[in-house]
């Protein structure tokens, strides 16, 4: 026998600014009227609540609404089990949550995931920052991935279970802000993906990560080279160097010499600033790998006049610290003493930028030395190894060359250190 679908008169016909509509009638059904029913259909008894009789005669209450512009039905249990009262009230408690704005139906599942022990999404990432917390250099990072996920993910995957995440739900969090917050969206693409990654290793869920780039979202979304531009740190042409670097000699307290030194070595900021006396050795700077960027210990033949600038300051606690405080300076620290000079235009970091349109354009020297001068991580393998094999002495050839332009209007600080 087919089943008759009867009119739906759901009580929650629509969500307007968080409001449910609410019908007029409640309460239909009796008592009798649902134990004698007996034609295939939905019965309603008001507010969402229906009874459903199959072709077999089994009843079921069913309870259907709308939510975010579909139609969901969450089953409320069989006839013989939950009587028209106990329907009745979870049919209630289904209506309080949509007036709440909750989906009752993502509720129930989100509940009976963590029962079973499938966390949700938010319940994933918060376990998730906690485990990688200890790994991070910066303090700040805890910080930063809870504040994108919870501002921009947990609001449309937060309650669902990790293994329930399918690629539109990554869409509807990313597509919002794509053009619009580009460099955002994708920090927390990236958040996300690391979320569920962790999530398949700890097999709480199976599959193709939804929220992978390549070969998946990189053909749903346009790159973010186009809607976003890449910004590179301003720096300051190579040509002008040699006369910034005098003006730079003339300047005294610890900014300047820190600054002078990081522009000597190509190195990072947080990797001068945070310079200890026992990573240095003769003529060479060992930065750990606990203070790289990509983890791997990085090794710095000095110049001349890199080694004068670090010799004297090896008895101290930190090799530059803040001239008032004590402490390590900050890149604020160097950023005011370049508008100080009249150089704000300019990043510290812009000064690696400089170095490798140097040596690109002015000097011999394989490329790949350059970069493993600026401790990038290079990803060919073979390229990888031939610089791994580079002698320390070719790549100190190429500091002293960078010194040597560098202090090229500036004679007297051209000569090694005595």
């Amino acid at each position: 026998m087919a089943i008759r679908y009867r009119p739906l008169q759901s009580a929650l016909d629509g969500r307007v600014g968080g409001r449910v509509g609410m019908g007029r009638e409640l309460f239909k059904l009796s008592a009798r009227k649902v134990a004698t029913l007996a034609d295939a259909g939905y019965y309603p008894d008001g507010g969402g609540l229906y009874l459903q009789v199959t072709s077999t005669g089994a009843k079921t209450w069913v309870f259907r609404y709308r939510f975010a512009g579909r139609r969901p039905e969450m089953g409320m249990g069989p006839l013989h089990t939950v009587s028209l009262a106990d329907a009745r009230e979870a049919a209630q408690e289904a209506r309080r949550q949509l007036l709440a704005g909750v989906d009752p139906l993502a509720a129930r599942k989100a509940a009976a995931a963590r029962a079973g022990g499938v966390p949700t999404f938010w319940e994933a990432a918060q376990a998730f920052i906690e485990e990688q917390r200890p790994g991070w250099r910066n303090a700040k990072h805890a910080g930063q991935w809870t504040s994108t996920l919870d501002t921009y993910a947990r609001p449309v995957i937060g309650g669902k279970r990790v293994d329930a995440i399918d690629t539109d739900d990554i869409l509807a969090v990313l597509r919002p802000i794509w053009t619009t917050k580009t460099e955002t969206a994708t920090r927390v693409r990236q958040r996300v993906e690391a979320v569920l990654d962790a999530a398949t290793a700890k097999r709480q869920r199976e599959g193709e990560n939804p929220a992978r780039w390549k070969g998946h979202l990189s053909m749903l979304l346009p790159k973010r080279s186009t809607v976003a531009p890449v910004e590179h740190f301003p720096a300051l042409p190579f040509a002008e160097l040699p006369s910034f670097m005098r003006a730079l000699n003339d300047r005294r307290g610890e900014a300047a010499r820190a600054l002078e030194f990081t522009i000597l070595t190509a190195s990072r900021t947080g990797m001068a600033t945070g310079a200890l006396p026992a990573e240095f050795a003769g003529s060479l700077w060992t930065v750990p790998r606990e203070r790289m960027k990509a983890k791997r210990e990085h090794v710095v033949p000095l110049s001349g006049p890199a080694l004068a600038i670090v010799s004297p300051r090896l008895g101290r606690r930190l090799v530059f610290p803040n001239d008032v405080t004590g402490e390590p300076l900050s890149e604020n620290a160097m950023l005011a003493l370049l508008k100080r000079m009249g150089y704000g235009h300019v990043t510290v970091h812009g000064f690696r930028s400089t170095f490798k349109d140097w040596a690109r354009e002015t000097t011999d020297y394989p490329d790949d030395m350059s970069e493993v001068a600026l401790a990038h991580v290079i990803s060919d393998k073979t390229r990888a190894a031939y610089a791994r094999g580079t002698l320390i002495e070719k790549r100190r050839a190429l500091m002293q060359d960078w010194a040597d332009y560098c202090w090229s209007l500036t004679p007297e600080r051209r000569a090694p250190a005595p």
